[in-house]
Parts: C-alpha cells; structure tokens; sequence
C-alpha cells in the first residue's frame, strides 16, 4: 500500500515545480514585428523662379482633434529662400508641442538649382549631402479663380479677392470637394477645404489652411518674415565636413519579368 501511496505522489512532486516556473516566467512577444503608423505632411510649394529672390521663414502649425474633443498642436518654423537664377533653400525641422517649452531643430537642408538640374539633400544627423537630379516642374498659377455657383461651403472653387499680407499683394481661392459615400469606404459624404493666398510676385502661397476631416487635421501655413532681394550666398553653400554622396551613379532597381510574382 505505501508503495501505491509514493506512485501517486510522484506525478504531483513533478508537476507542481513545473507549474510554479511557468508562473514566474515573463511572456516574450508573441507578433512579428509591426510596421507602425505614419502620416505624411506636404508643406507648402517653392518654386525655382527666376528674378524674383527672397528669403523668409514658414511658421507651419497642425492640428490633430482626438476624439474625446481635445487637440493635439504641433508646430515648426523654417526657412525658405530663393535667389536671382532660381536656386531654391529649404530648411526642413522636427514638429514640437506648442508649449513654448520645446525648439524645434533642424533635420536636413535642401538645395535645388535649375541650372545644373541638381538638388542637395544634407541630413544633420548622419552629415550627409545626397546629389540628386533635379526638374523644375514649371509651375504656372491661374491670375484668378472663378467664383463657383451655389452655397458657400458647397464643392468648387471660390474666389475670396484680393488682400495685402506683409507688403505683397495676395489672391485669395477657397476651394472645396466632396467625396460622395461609398467612395473609399465611407458611410457619409466628405468635405475637404484648402484655402490659399497667392503671391503672384514671389509664386508662392501665402498663407494656407487645409482642413481634412478624413484625418481630423487642420494644417496651416504662413510665409512670414520676408525679405525681398538676394538671399545671403552662404545659404547655397554645401555644409562643411559633410559628405557627398551621388545617387545619380547608383543604378535603378532592376524590374522583374513578367512572370515573377510581386510580394505582398
């Protein structure tokens, strides 16, 4: 009988020290890796117009509303610049709350110049100058945009006049579309609003307001700070110690044949 008794105790003495490890042992991921979530922000157009040069600073501020009613506002300032021949400066910078706690630092410098079809892409943090082709794209802007028939707020165009901002004359265009339902998978028809005023002078916008409800962001723009004439050259000027890399040598991707299956 003791015998009998020790068999049954034996499957218990084993499995209990077991269990008790399993307890104390901490769960490892159990996912693969995961690609996040990214939103792409598209500032404002500067185009390589020749003859009218400049410099100024783009105070950008975006706006996210959760949905308990609370805002998220990220901010940014930068500057922009453009001399005679059409060569164009470009700052790039980090969002920062808008709490006046926080600067916002410089991530990359770009330098498009027509002439030579070359833009220099200079990333701070890995003190790096990319060479790139570069194409004007040749922008041209209507003088003016066509009140459209209906109620305001309704999709199409509208033309808000004109009005002075820092010295330029600016035209304003209010412009509305809709996004009927079912379209992308929505239950209810989508308004999105983009408001601009124009510099014929300099050909860039102003001022900019973006409102998507898509997203829940309202985006705005406003060139401030402008200084008409030539720029100072040394905003043209590779940073120093950096490196230049030529991505005009690296060969493009090779296509797959027909008959290979893309990944997902």
């Amino acid at each position: 009988m003791k015998n009998i008794t020790k068999l049954l105790l034996l499957p218990a003495l084993v499995l209990l020290p077991m269990h008790f490890c399993a307890a104390q042992t901490p769960l490892g991921p159990r996912h693969a890796p995961d690609g996040g979530t990214r939103e792409t922000f598209a500032s404002i157009f500067v185009p390589s117009m020749p003859d009218a040069p400049f410099t100024a600073t783009v105070n950008t501020e975006w706006i996210r509303q959760l949905p308990d009613g609370s805002n998220i506002t990220l901010k940014n300032h930068r500057t922009i610049a453009r001399d005679a021949h059409g060569r164009v400066f470009q700052e790039r910078r980090y969002f920062v709350p808008d709490d006046g706690k926080h600067e916002s630092t410089v991530t990359q410098i770009e330098i498009s110049d027509p002439a030579t079809h070359q833009r220099y892409v200079c990333r701070s943090a890995e003190r790096v100058c990319h060479l790139e082709p570069f194409f004007d794209s040749n922008f041209a802007s209507s003088p003016a945009a066509a009140a459209s028939p209906g109620k305001p707020g309704a999709p199409g165009v509208e033309n808000l006049g004109t009005q002075t901002i820092a010295g330029l004359e600016a035209i304003g265009t209010r412009e509305t579309s809709l996004i009927e339902t079912a379209t992308i998978g929505n239950e209810s028809p989508i308004l999105e609003k983009r408001e601009f005023w124009y510099s014929p002078r300099l050909g860039v916008n102003l001022i900019t307001r973006r409102q998507d409800s898509r997203f829940a962001t309202q985006q705005n723009f406003e060139v401030a700070n402008i200084s008409l004439g030539e720029p100072d050259a040394k905003l043209f000027e590779l940073p120093s110690g950096f490196q230049v890399i030529d991505q005009r040598l690296r060969k493009p991707p090779e296509t797959p044949s027909p008959s290979a299956s893309p990944e997902n």
